[in-house]
Parts: C-alpha cells; sequence; structure tokens
C-alpha cells in the first residue's frame, strides 16, 4: 500500500480510500464487513462515509455497519474515518444543512452509529449559502475542542467555495479544511478548472469520488457484449450511450495495454497532481483486486496523451484562465 498526507496535515491515509455507499443500499452487513475485512488486510486504511448512506432503508445504515464492525474486528485505531453532514435525515426544517446545531448534532448521531469516540475527518457534503461561514467555522471549532472531530473537509464546494472557507478559517486562527472530495474521472474533468489549482494553492487535498463514472469505465461495453453487464448498462445507459465512442476507444488502448479499464482509469487519477487518490465503493471483497493493482500500475506519457485525446479535458486543458482564454 502507498501511503499520502491528508492535505496538508502529518496524518498519513492509503492512496484507495474505500467507500461505503453501497453499504445497505447495494450489500448487506456481512457482505459489508466481508469488504472492510479485505480493505484492512490489503492495508487500506482510510473509510470514508456518510450519514444518509443507506437512509432510506434505515437511519444511517453505512455508518451503523461500520460500526458493528468496528465492535467486532477491534480495528478502529487502524482507521481514518471520515464522515459528512449536509443530508435532510428527516422532514423537519432543522434536520439538515450546515446551520451550527445540525452540525453538532449530526456529528453525535454519527458517533453513536459508528460506535466511536472521534471523526478523523468531518467533511461538508455540500455548500449551503445561506449559512455564514462564522457560523460553520464555529460549531467545527467546537466539535474539534470536545475531541470529538480531528479535521474538516468539504466535498462538492466549487473553487471560490474553498477559499471563501478558507478565509474565514485562517481569520479565526483555525486550520480550516484539508481535504475536498470531488466528483472526478475521465468522463468528468470540470474540477481541473479552478477546484483543482485552488485546493492545491490552499494545501487542501483531493479525493475523487464516482472514479469510474458509475461504472462506465470498468470495462462496460465488453461486458455488454459479453452479456454480464454491469449496473451502468443495466440501469443508468444514459451514463454510458453518449460516451460510447470514446469508451469503445478507451476500451481497445487497454486490451492493447494488457490491462482491465478499471485499472487504467485508477491509475490515471493515481498520477494526477495533487490527488490523494480515488474513493471506490466495492460490493465484494474481490473487487478491490484492480484497484490495488492501480497503485502498481506506471501510465508513461504517451499513455496519458492518448487517454487527453480520448477523454479531452474541458477548454484547452489545464487550470482556468488558460483552459478558456491565452
Amino acid at each position: 500500500m502507498r501511503y499520502t498526507p491528508l492535505g496538508r496535515t502529518g496524518l498519513r491515509v492509503s492512496r484507495i480510500c474505500l467507500g461505503t455507499m453501497n453499504f445497505a443500499w447495494q450489500i448487506g452487513e456481512p457482505e459489508s464487513h466481508a469488504v472492510l475485512d479485505r480493505a484492512l488486510a490489503a492495508g487500506i486504511n482510510f473509510v470514508d462515509t456518510a450519514n444518509m448512506y443507506g437512509r432510506e432503508t434505515g437511519d444511517g445504515l453505512s455508518e451503523r455497519f461500520i460500526g458493528s464492525w468496528f465492535e467486532r474486528s477491534g480495528a478502529r485505531d487502524k482507521v481514518v474515518l471520515a464522515t459528512k453532514v449536509y443530508a435532510p435525515m428527516s422532514d423537519w426544517p432543522n434536520d439538515g444543512g450546515l446551520s451550527a446545531r445540525h452540525i453538532i448534532a449530526s456529528c453525535e448521531a454519527s458517533l453513536r452509529r459508528l460506535r466511536t469516540d472521534w471523526i478523523d475527518l468531518f467533511q461538508l457534503h455540500h455548500v449551503q449559502r445561506e449559512t455564514p461561514w462564522e457560523e460553520i467555522w464555529q460549531a467545527l471549532e467546537t466539535l474539534t475542542l470536545q475531541g470529538k472531530i480531528r479535521y474538516a473537509g468539504s466535498s462538492n464546494f466549487a473553487g471560490w467555495h474553498l477559499a471563501r472557507a478558507q478565509a474565514a478559517a485562517d481569520r479565526r486562527h483555525f486550520l480550516g479544511l484539508v481535504s475536498e472530495q470531488a466528483k472526478y474521472n475521465l468522463l468528468t474533468r470540470h474540477v481541473e478548472l479552478e477546484v483543482l489549482p485552488a485546493a492545491r494553492e490552499l494545501g487542501i487535498g483531493v479525493l475523487a469520488y464516482s472514479p469510474l463514472h458509475f461504472g462506465a469505465l470498468s470495462g462496460a461495453l465488453r461486458k455488454q457484449r459479453d452479456g454480464v453487464a454491469g449496473r451502468s448498462v443495466l440501469h443508468a445507459p444514459d451514463r454510458v450511450e453518449p460516451h460510447r465512442a470514446a469508451i469503445e476507444r478507451f476500451e481497445k488502448l487497454c486490451a492493447g495495454l494488457g490491462h482491465e479499464p478499471t485499472t487504467v482509469a485508477l491509475a490515471w487519477l493515481l498520477s494526477r497532481p495533487g490527488l490523494i487518490g480515488p474513493v471506490i465503493g466495492p460490493r465484494t471483497p474481490q473487487q478491490l483486486d484492480l484497484p490495488l493493482l492501480a497503485l502498481e500500475t506506471e501510465l508513461d506519457q504517451r499513455i496519458l496523451d492518448e487517454l487527453d485525446r480520448i477523454f479531452p479535458p474541458v477548454g484547452n486543458g489545464g487550470p482556468g484562465p488558460e483552459a478558456w482564454a491565452w
């Protein structure tokens, strides 16, 4: 396993982050525990969840499954645990968002479900424009002083949100955001314009969620031809069909390299400057094999250039304003 600092902190996390959105929504508790066991055995020490994951089938079941695994395995001290706050947890008006009341209440509820005394990375799952940053940071400072969280992160923020958040934290002499979790893959490269440059400038590490574009980059077309199509083809064909020509070229390139598309797509992300790594969401322990192989897969400049031709970056490529101006 390879490890890297979490943003500008001294905390070291695995370059593969285990995402648990499938827990409760796609797989049950025993299967979730098996995935966690396999990840830990492979050296993955970074586990990401959210209070909302599994909520349709129960109250934060993803967190509850992780909590029962901690109790069974005794592995809490080995894991860097991340969860999130923002999504509505009920129909009541104050049971969602980023008010100080909800941030603190949500953290305490997550701690109970996770069966732990602290959360390593407490992430703001989305922006809430009407809540002032002074209120948000006051709540997060309180939780930090109480020992309930160690670091704060964000998810789905624009570059200017990161800048405003960090400026407000600096005024309070607070560490501020140390990570941003963004949708990023070969088919979705918008964050290269401003989010990635802003994060690098501010010392904020970036995590890439949906690294395979919901399975479209995992060999979806080949699986379709072989009659073993995954969820991206069967349940969300709109994620594949608009990109069919590019995906065909990509799968042909991967075949020529002798690598699975999953491995190449993740290796590409691991090559991106400023990226901590991808957040992967396996439903079986075996689905960890290809992501782990990506850690050992180096893509030379010729392959990186070909991937840019198959999946062109936004505008002229790179950060703004050069991506759209001179």
